[in-house]
C-alpha cells in the first residue's frame, strides 16, 4: 500500500509499505477514507517533535471503515465507520479515569508519531474501543474527519478556558485550530470573541461565519491596545494562544487582564520565556499541553445536532496520489489553503511527487 513516512528531519516521502496487521487483541485495521495534513505533521518534519520516530507513517487525523478486528474488541465490528482519535488510550489507568488521556500510561499521541498513522491506505489502530468514535449514518466522513484532533483540540481548549457568559475572549491564530477553538468557545456563550492573525482572508472567514465578533491584524494594529479598548482598559478575560509564532506567547499574557486564564494550545518548536518578574501581581492562570481528546462522542453529537460544523476549514481535497503537493501548499499557505483533505488513492492516477 502507499503511505507517507517521516523519512528524516526536513523530509517526508510517499512510499510503498506492507499492509498493517493485527498485533494486539484490542487492535482494529481501518481502511482510510479521509485523512488530513496537520500542522503537527509539519512540526514533525521540521524536527520539532523529538519523540517522533524516523520512518513512521504520518497522519493522526483520519476517518474510515473497520475492515478487521482483534479478538478483544467489543464495541466495534467489521464495516463500522469510525473517526480515529489522535490519542491511543486504555480508558482504565489513573490518567484515563480522570479524562487526561494524553498521558495514558499505554499510549497518548502515538499514531503518526511513534506508531504508523493514517496518511496511508490502511492503518492499525490500537485500543480501538477507546480510540475510535462511531460515525452516525447522518454524518459523512468529512463531517467527522476532524473529531479526533483539530476539533477535539479546540473543544478541549474552550472547555478548560473557564469561559463565562460575559467574557471577552481573545484567540491568537485563525488557522485550523484557531477556527475550531473559536467555534467551540461560542458554545460557552462569551460576550465577545476577538480573533487575531496576520492573514486577512482567514480573519474575514472567521467573522463572516460568525466564529468571532471582532478581528485584529497585528501587522496593522496593536493587539493589546485594541483588546483594552474593548474592555475598559482591562485586557481579555480569556486568551487562547493558538498561533505558536515567535512572539505570540508573550503577546498572550500581556493581552490578558489580571486574574485571567491563558490557555496555551500551540505546539512550539523553540523554548519560550516565562518572565515571572514581569507578570508578578497579574495573578494569571496558565493552562497548557497536548489535547486530552476524551470527549469525541460528545463532539460527534454536537456535529449531528448542527452545533459544530468544520466544513469551512476544508479548502482543498485530493487523493493520496497528490499528498506531497498538498504538503507544499498547506505548509506555505498557498492558494488560501486552510485544510488539505486526503481522499483514497486512485490507482489510475499518476503520483505527482514522492517527497516534500
Amino acid at each position: 500500500m502507499k503511505a507517507v513516512i517521516y523519512e528524516k528531519k526536513g523530509t517526508v516521502r510517499l512510499v510503498e509499505k506492507p499492509m498493517p496487521k493485527i498485533q494486539e487483541p484490542r487492535d482494529v485495521i481501518v481502511k482510510v477514507m479521509r485523512a488530513s495534513i496537520c500542522s503537527s505533521d509539519l512540526h514533525i518534519r521540521n524536527g520539532g517533535v523529538p519523540r517522533a520516530k524516523e520512518g513512521v507513517v504520518l497522519g493522526h487525523e483520519f476517518a474510515g471503515e473497520i475492515v478487521e478486528t482483534g479478538s478483544g474488541v467489543k464495541k466495534f465490528s467489521v464495516g463500522d465507520r469510525v473517526a480515529v482519535n489522535v490519542e491511543s488510550f486504555c480508558g482504565e489507568c489513573f490518567f484515563c479515569r480522570r479524562g487526561y488521556v494524553n498521558n495514558c500510561v499505554e499510549g497518548g499521541w502515538e499514531l503518526g508519531c511513534r506508531i504508523d498513522g493514517g496518511q496511508a491506505e490502511y492503518v492499525r489502530v490500537p485500543t480501538a474501543d477507546m480510540s475510535c468514535t462511531r460515525i452516525p449514518e447522518s454524518i459523512s466522513y468529512e463531517q467527522a474527519l476532524f473529531v479526533g484532533d483539530v476539533l477535539a483540540t479546540g473543544y478541549w481548549a474552550a472547555g478548560i478556558g473557564e469561559i463565562q457568559p460575559a467574557d471577552v475572549v481573545l484567540v491568537l491564530g485563525a488557522g485550523p485550530t484557531g477556527l475550531t477553538t473559536m467555534m467551540s468557545a461560542r458554545l460557552f456563550g462569551p460576550a465577545v470573541i476577538v480573533a487575531a492573525d496576520v492573514n486577512d482572508a482567514r480573519l474575514a472567514l472567521a467573522k463572516e461565519r460568525g466564529l468571532c465578533d471582532s478581528t485584529i491584524n497585528p501587522m496593522k494594529e496593536d493587539v493589546i491596545e485594541a483588546v483594552r479598548a474593548l474592555t475598559d482598559g482591562r485586557g481579555a478575560d480569556v486568551v487562547f494562544e493558538v498561533a505558536g509564532a515567535k512572539n505570540t506567547f508573550e503577546l498572550a499574557w500581556k493581552a490578558a487582564r489580571p486574574n485571567a486564564v491563558v490557555v496555551v494550545v500551540a505546539l512550539y518548536e523553540a523554548a519560550q520565556s516565562l518572565p515571572l518578574h514581569q507578570m508578578y501581581g497579574k495573578n494569571l492562570t496558565f493552562k497548557t499541553g497536548g489535547v486530552d481528546a476524551s470527549k469525541c462522542a460528545e463532539i460527534m453529537r454536537l456535529i449531528e445536532a448542527g452545533r459544530l460544523d468544520t466544513s469551512l476549514i476544508i479548502t482543498h481535497r485530493a487523493p493520496l496520489n497528490d499528498i506531497m503537493q498538498g504538503y507544499d501548499i498547506f505548509a506555505n499557505q498557498r492558494d488560501g489553503c486552510i485544510k488539505w483533505v486526503v481522499t483514497p488513492l486512485e490507482a489510475d492516477r499518476p503520483i505527482l511527487a514522492e517527497q516534500f
